[in-house]
């Protein structure tokens, strides 16, 4: 599997009541999918999605995810579509390698210097911070006049420019040349900015 960047919007009422009821029924499929001692971390994920689908880890999620991409694996829009059936959203991914690298590059740096930690789920505001962030530094690797969204977030977010501009004046283009960079961070913010649950972002190879 080559790696990708997923981003997941939940949705823990659905997931309660489908995704339990799915791994109730197909116990020995999912089976196959878990590490060691799969009867007991079978139980732990059913207990966690009938509490909340945002209590699963990485692990766990990464798990159910590859049990539904194997169950589907000739149509990957099916995959999507099962995944939200189930109270996982996947509305947008990074399928480069390379992409996924520098995209991950710009988070740690913001990470650092922003004292925000980012982890495998997090809030949205706190999300679209750092999309803006990102905006803000991949607008200055391409070197371009600055885009009129680009103008109006500056305007309300003028921290994260001068931290964006710093970071980019220590880093210059060494964290990827490449205007794809920029149409990820404009594009997620767009789907994001006016959600107000948790994102999650799995990383999976």
């Amino acid at each position: 599997m080559a790696e990708e960047l997923y981003f997941i919007k939940t949705n823990p009422v659905i997931a309660k009541i489908n995704l339990y009821n799915k791994l109730c029924r197909e116990e020995n499929n999912i089976l196959n999918f878990l590490n060691d001692d799969k009867k007991t971390s079978l139980e732990i994920i059913k207990n966690k999605v009938k509490d909340s689908v945002e209590t699963l880890n990485q692990e766990e999620l990464s798990q159910i995810f590859n049990w539904l991409n194997n169950e589907y694996s000739t149509d990957k829009e099916e995959v999507k579509t099962q995944l939200f059936i189930n109270g996982l959203d996947v509305f947008y991914e990074i399928p480069s390698e390379s992409h996924v690298n520098s995209f991950q590059k710009i988070l740690l740096d913001y990470e650092k210097h922003s004292q925000c930690n980012l982890n495998f789920i997090s809030n949205c505001e706190n999300f679209n911070q750092f999309l803006i962030y990102g905006i803000f530094y991949t607008e200055m690797i391409k070197k371009e006049e600055e885009s009129i969204s680009s103008h109006f977030l500056k305007s309300d977010h003028r921290n994260l420019y001068i931290l964006a501009e710093n970071q980019f004046n220590l880093n210059g283009v060494d964290k990827g040349n490449n205007d794809s960079l920029y149409n990820y961070f404009a594009e997620l913010y767009d789907l994001t900015k006016f959600y107000k649950g948790s994102i999650i972002k799995l990383h999976q190879y």
